[in-house]
């Protein structure tokens, strides 16, 4: 039985997760809409430590200041009731019909003014409630047909927003730093920025690249067949990890956002104990919040949306005890050992050593003994079945 999650654990979710009401578009709501409120108090109640918001999941779409200012002051006396952080926000720039080209990209320069003044003032917002991570999600950057959008224009354009944001929070003094999160396709049928690598390239290009990592989502890589634990991985080597969005997915399909665990489990297993151990000597490789971006299965009334909630944490915490059963077992050890995954740490250049010394060396190439090399396993599939083994529970 898994341990009960407590604030310690660094769980968030985000408030458009459970406050879906289920509507699709071929389908109308399923279940009523959840006040914020209730939202955190509920949360709280099982374990939680964190929530997360568009601002119009919090305010609703064009209501006056006071308005704004009634919902602001009723979140936060929540937050002070339960505890709960805010430990990242994001703005929707794709659900009103005036983003249906995009927002820092549509091809309208009076939309992207008018996105731009939408994202400062939640950054405002942001830094107010304490979040230290501010996400983009360009889900209506992009397009449907190619003759329609100038990409190289668009990824200026999307490139002169996220510097006037970085630039903006330097000037403000905020702990703030921005994550790009990429996605594939859907709701557009081309989204710019669609997978780590796109998202990495464009960020060396930025003024303030210190400031802008990414948020990757389990099913935005992995409904594009992509491994999202090599994705976490590259992510964390190069220092721009500063989120991540935890689901389910099942194969190279619509984004489902299940419940995490409920797709690749053998993936989840690998990124968990990546998180979890990947760190120098076995530490934590990823301190952030394990943020649940999923949505509640449409077939679940509001006791279900907890019931779903509270499976996403149980799915990570037995995932956690799996994977330091494995780390700890003598077998494995001798297994990763065999498979030489540890050497991979190894340089393979001497300390010191240049191509002169390389190509000096008669043992790299002129004496290695290439078909005794070849002859050997590296003994790969033992390893993963051990892996698999301690999933299940065997071991």
């Amino acid at each position: 039985m898994a341990p009960r999650p407590t604030p310690a654990d660094k769980f968030s979710f985000g408030l458009w997760t459970v406050g879906w009401t289920a509507r699709d578009p071929f389908g109308e709501a399923t279940r009523e809409e959840l006040d914020a409120v209730e939202a955190v108090h509920r949360l709280a109640e099982l374990g939680a430590y964190g929530i997360t918001f568009h601002d119009d999941d919090l305010i609703p779409f064009g209501v006056d200041a006071a308005t704004r200012d009634q919902h602001i002051a009723r979140f936060r006396k929540a937050l002070d009731e339960t505890g709960l952080v805010v430990p990242m926000v994001t703005t929707n720039l794709f659900t009103h019909p005036v983003f249906k080209d995009g927002g820092f990209t549509s091809n309208d320069r009076d939309i992207r003014r008018y996105a731009l003044r939408k994202v400062l003032r939640n950054v405002d917002l942001a830094a107010e409630l304490g979040a230290k991570t501010f996400v983009m999600w360009g889900g209506r950057e992009g397009s449907e047909y190619d003759v329609a959008k100038d990409v190289q224009a668009a990824l200026e354009r999307y490139r002169e927003g996220v510097n006037l944001l970085t630039q903006y929070v330097v000037d403000r003094g905020y702990d703030l730093r921005f994550a790009i999160e990429p996605k594939p396709n859907e709701p557009r049928g081309d989204i710019l920025l669609p997978t780590v690598g796109h998202a990495l390239a464009f960020i060396s290009t930025l003024e303030h690249s210190e400031l802008v990592g990414l948020n990757p989502e389990v099913g935005h890589e992995q409904m594009a067949g992509l491994n999202y634990a090599h994705g976490i991985a590259q992510a964390l080597w190069q220092g721009k990890l500063f989120h991540l969005d935890l689901n389910g997915q099942r194969g190279i399909k619509y984004d489902q956002d299940l419940v995490f665990g409920h797709g690749d489990l053998i993936n989840a297993f690998a990124l968990v104990d990546l998180l979890e151990h990947g760190g120098p000597e076995g530490a934590p490789a990823y301190t952030g919040p394990r943020h649940f971006d999923y949505k509640p299965s449409r077939t679940e009334d509001i006791a279900g949306v907890w019931a779903s909630a509270e499976a996403n944490m149980r799915m990570y915490l037995l995932l956690k005890e799996r994977a330091a059963a494995f780390r700890a077992d003598p077998e494995v050890a001798e297994a990763l050992a065999a498979s030489k995954v540890a050497e991979l740490a190894q340089p393979t250049l001497n300390p010191g050593e240049t191509y002169t010394e390389l190509l000096a060396d008669t043992s790299a190439f002129e004496t290695f003994d290439v078909d005794a090399t070849a002859a050997k396993g590296f003994g790969f599939v033992r390893l993963n079945q051990l892996a698999v083994e301690h999933l299940l529970g065997a071991r």
